[in-house]
């Protein structure tokens, strides 16, 4: 790295600290929008991926070659591929809050209705479902955006789960203070009313 990329992003230079910075909060990972605020341009990511301190991920997304690994950092990757759009729901977001035993084989991502229409190369591995995320609804485990338990419970009730894994994961939820009793009680009310549609 040279003095230039240690400079403050203020002047236009290149910053590593700043690209670190981003990278640091996301897994190591970061997309090449975030590198130009940071003052890198592609010619200047292309070569940092030649000198081998970069290795790119998929289109416009790159990783630190010598950030630790983590176990999920896939999750990472595949949310900025929505350009921070999307938040995990459904059999994923209950999993991470671990209210499951079982990963399930495809991660879901929520994103935006108006994703609907467009033509993409979803990565594989991952399933989207549209709808919208409030942000009350909206956690984080560490650097993943996830639904909250009372969401994930609320969407899976929605999707047809399987009703007796709902109500374990309600329970649970609820001895682990990750939902409010209001909150367990209208889950259960509305896990109840579907059962009986």
């Amino acid at each position: 790295m040279s003095r230039a990329e240690s400079e403050s992003p203020r002047t236009g230079a290149p910053s590593w600290d700043a690209l670190y910075a981003i990278a640091e909060s996301q897994a190591g990972y970061f997309t090449t929008a975030q590198a130009a605020e940071a003052g890198y341009s592609p010619q200047l990511l292309y070569k940092h991926l030649g000198a081998g301190r970069l290795r790119r991920a998929r289109r416009g997304i790159y990783r630190l070659v010598h950030f630790p690994t983590s176990d999920r950092e896939y999750l990472v990757d595949c949310w900025l591929w929505t350009q921070r759009a999307g938040a995990y729901s459904h059999e994923t977001a209950l999993s991470l809050h671990g209210l499951c035993d079982e990963l399930p084989k495809r991660a879901r991502l929520l994103v935006p209705e108006s994703w609907r229409g467009r033509r993409l190369q979803v990565p594989e591995g991952l399933a989207l479902r549209y709808g919208l995320v409030d942000e009350v609804d909206r956690g984080w485990l560490g650097p993943i955006p996830l639904t909250r338990p009372a969401r994930t419970i609320r969407d899976l009730v929605a999707a047809h789960f399987p009703p007796e894994r709902i109500e374990l994961a309600l329970v649970q939820a609820r001895s682990r203070g990750l939902v409010t009793l209001g909150e367990f009680e209208q889950l259960g009310a509305r896990l109840h009313r579907s059962l009986n549609d």
